[in-house]
């Protein structure tokens, strides 16, 4: 009797809805924050930071744990931190000595929860016996776009009804659906990454491999290319285009979001009749031009497309790569999944870092620290050309060890 695991799609679906909880909502709410609590922009910034870090460093660990105990107690867990985390953003504030530090304590709950669903959900879906596994990539990662448009929809409405004062309660009511899933991943069938018989590549065998180093470059400007204007297209809506919080909410990161999330559903569709490489070397210019359309103008019109354009290109970036190192590097494993997934976070930390610190540079204009940003985008360009170059001339050919 054959398995059944389109229910554990489904609820990797909902893990990327999580995921998407975790690196958003505190996004919308870092004026509220400075405000409420009187926290600068550098430790506004260290927020950020500190989520991405955190999540890089479990991204680390896993490589260590993870098939020791499995995935689904791995999975279960990073849902549990995740919840906590998101009630702590509630909750700590109010309780510790500085406010600043109760937010921290509950980014680093909360982010040891998305780092480990970055790296266990991707395999889990890798390892289910689904055809066309790219589609089933970018269609998976298109989920992590439907929940950031959710939760910046959901929270905009709930901040016009209940006031911006009343975030707490929303962060209570975002923590109920890890709790959910958490319990919905101890019931569905989880199968195994690596074909029976055979064993995943060692850490030396994948560092041993040219295109895991390249794909690793290639992640960590996938990151920072997304997250550079996805954690600040709130702050720069209200600052750049001069907006009402609800309307920059609206204005950035929901224009972002949405764009981002066809490009991935529109792959997910169509994706057997696409060149990937070409399609991520076209996506990277188109990044590297909304960056520059961002930075370089002062009409808010303008702003807003810049913004609107850069969520579409960077769509394909980091499923992309993912699936290209799924199809290029056989039996990459646990390791290769993570590894990946810890070099698309540091690109999470490094991009919107660099938005800050070039901001604050500049006199506090996010515009400028966009156009900083920019080298991100040019760099996957450049990256992407080179995997054409040294990819083989039929795609789908296996490498095993290519050094």
């Amino acid at each position: 009797m054959s398995v059944n695991y389109q229910k554990t799609v489904q609820a990797c679906f909902v893990g990327y809805i999580v995921q998407a909880i975790v690196n958003t909502f505190a996004p919308l709410l870092f004026l509220t924050f400075q405000k409420q609590f009187q926290i600068p922009l550098e430790q506004i910034t260290l927020l950020i930071t500190v989520n991405f870090m955190v999540q890089l460093l479990v991204d680390f660990v896993a490589t260590f744990f993870v098939d020791r105990i499995g995935y689904r107690i791995s999975i279960v867990a990073a849902h549990l931190f995740a919840a906590v985390g998101l009630m702590g953003l509630a909750i700590f504030p109010y309780f510790f000595t500085s406010p600043f530090l109760g937010l921290l304590s509950a980014v680093v709950l909360y982010a040891i929860g998305g780092g480990g669903l970055e790296v266990l959900v991707s395999p889990i879906v890798e390892a289910c016996p689904t055809d066309h596994k790219e589609k089933t990539m970018s269609m998976l990662h298109s989920f992590y776009c439907w929940g950031y448009l959710g939760v910046v929809l959901i929270s905009s409405l709930f901040f016009l009804a209940f006031g911006i004062q009343n975030w707490s309660f929303l962060a209570l009511l975002w923590s109920i659906l890890p709790l959910l899933n958490a319990f919905i991943f101890t019931r569905v069938p989880i199968a195994s990454l690596i074909e029976e018989g055979q064993t995943g590549l060692s850490i030396r065998a994948l560092f041993k491999n040219k295109f895991f180093w390249l794909f690793l470059l290639m992640m960590v400007c996938s990151g920072a290319s997304e997250q550079a204007v996805s954690q600040w297209a709130s702050a720069f809506a209200e600052q750049g285009l001069g907006v009402s919080k609800v309307v920059g909410d609206l204005a950035g990161p929901c224009s972002f979001a949405l764009m981002m999330g066809l490009t991935r559903l529109f792959y997910g569709k169509f994706g057997q009749k696409i060149n990937l490489e070409r399609f991520i070397t076209l996506s990277s210019v188109l990044a590297v031009f909304s960056y520059l359309l961002i930075g370089l103008t002062n009409a808010p019109i303008f702003g807003f497309i810049g913004c609107s354009l850069s969520g579409m290109a960077v769509g394909i970036l980091w499923p992309g790569v993912f699936s290209l190192a799924s199809r290029m590097i056989r039996n990459g494993g646990t390791a290769m999944f993570a590894y990946l997934a810890l070099a698309g976070d540091l690109g999470c930390s490094l991009g919107p870092t660099v938005v800050g610190f070039v901001s604050k540079t500049a006199g506090n204009q996010l515009k400028f620290g966009i156009l900083g940003a920019a080298i991100f985008p040019i760099l996957m360009t450049l990256f992407s050309l080179l995997i054409q170059k040294v990819t083989p001339s039929h795609g789908n050919r296996l490498i095993d060890t290519y050094h």
